[in-house]
């Protein structure tokens, strides 16, 4: 099954992803630099498309951002506080960072990336370099539900996966990377995580430009997903 696209927008194919880069390629300006959000729930591939995406391109060609950075600090609040926190909700995220990181890589700068310990959850005091590429890739469940994230995407990818299979893979992943116990995944995932897909990230595919099925699995819809964004980097190269 080849790139699903949302019944609310003008039915578009994939070689008509909209975005200001590709629309001033088109008007004879030269592509600077290509911004890509990959969005959708919890566990649904969104990391195999964007790993997909980046061997394709090149990781010499492209920088990768996870949203996942950005949720705020939380070292005020005490250990149980923390643990229930609503990270799922729009608010957790430290948008006006994400924001700027964004543009400062667009606009050809270096950016100084938090990075996030998911075991306390808390920021801790390193960050990491990120220096500017041709490509941008950004990755989170809530990157096209947050309309100033939403707008610096040239190609809006949201990855549609079944919420079995989502819950599944969230479950290995809290287990097996974030030290998680199986009742407090349960946990959260019902009081927080269902409740905010449904929410918010399930309606915020009607903004992207291509609904990818089966995430990373759906070889189809990727090949012509990779092909359009090698296509934009050519004309914006000429």
């Amino acid at each position: 099954m080849g790139p699903m696209l949302p019944p609310p927008r003008r039915p578009s194919s994939i070689s008509d992803c909209s975005g200001r880069s590709d629309r001033g390629a088109a008007a004879g300006q030269p592509l600077t630099t290509l911004c890509i959000g990959v969005a959708g729930g919890s566990g649904s591939g969104k990391t195999t498309v964007a790993n997909e995406i980046v061997r394709r391109i090149g990781q010499n060609r492209i920088i990768t951002l996870n949203q996942d950075r950005y949720y705020y600090n939380l070292d005020h609040l005490d250990e149980s506080q923390r643990i229930h926190h609503n990270f799922d909700h729009p608010s957790a995220i430290e948008e006006p960072l994400l924001v700027e990181h964004i543009r400062l890589l667009k606009n050809g700068r270096q950016a100084e990336l938090p990075v996030y310990d998911f075991t306390r959850h808390v920021r801790t005091e390193a960050i990491e370099i990120a220096h500017p590429k041709p490509v941008i890739l950004i990755e989170g469940i809530l990157l096209l539900a947050i309309p100033a994230l939403r707008e610096l995407f040239d190609v809006k990818i949201f990855v549609d996966t079944d919420s079995d299979l989502r819950f599944i893979r969230r479950l290995r992943r809290d287990m097996d990377e974030r030290g998680r116990s199986l009742e407090s995944v349960v946990e959260q995932y019902q009081s927080t995580v269902r409740p905010m897909h449904l929410e918010f990230v399930e309606p915020s595919k009607r903004w992207a430009d291509v609904i990818i099925p089966e995430g990373g699995y759906n070889t189809v819809a990727l090949d012509l997903v990779i092909s359009r964004i090698l296509q934009m980097l050519q004309t914006g190269d000429s």
